[in-house]
């Protein structure tokens, strides 16, 4: 049975090893890190940079068989009713378990119960298209305008989503 908890700092040296090359970790991080690859140190000290935010949420989904996804959770307005989620990403050797999806149903619910929200919000590239069908899958719909992001090279078409707490 999938869980959800925080995020630990012994999770990256296992999250990181899903990322196989330069443009898996573009879709995931998109540009922001200035280098690749990463180190568990170089996540780390990222989400540290948030540890003092009361608006800022790492969490890291797993099982039986261990740490098996992992997204992050911020909010985006002052009013603290709309949360975007980020870094989404599952065990690659584990993808087409549902996981993704069981994952962020999860965050969802934590988000709407704990959090009080009203909106999620994420951006999932064009040429992801199984990332975008798992959101979609969910129930995320399209939303704000696409944006395009330069990275390796060429431009990428962000899709903006957005989730209705109901």
């Amino acid at each position: 049975m999938l869980k959800l908890r925080p995020y630990k700092p012994c999770d990256a040296a296992k999250i990181l090893t899903w990322i196989k090359n330069e443009r898996e970790f573009r879709l995931w991080t998109a540009d922001r890190y200035d280098h690749y690859p990463i180190t568990a140190e170089d996540m780390n000290r990222h989400y540290d940079s948030f540890r003092d935010s009361d608006a800022f949420w790492a969490m890291t989904a797993y099982d039986a068989d261990g740490v098996a996804g992992h997204l992050i959770m911020r909010f985006t307005d002052g009013a603290k009713k709309q949360l975007r989620f980020g870094f989404i990403i599952v065990d690659a050797s584990r993808r087409g378990q549902h996981i993704g999806s069981n994952m962020l149903r999860m965050a969802i619910r934590y988000a709407a119960e704990f959090l009080g929200v009203e909106k999620i919000t994420l951006g999932v590239f064009e040429n992801n298209p199984a990332a975008y069908r798992c959101y979609r899958s969910v129930g995320f719909r399209e939303g704000a305008e696409p944006h395009w992001h330069e990275l390796m090279g060429e431009q990428w078409k962000c899709v903006e989503l957005e989730y209705l707490v109901e």
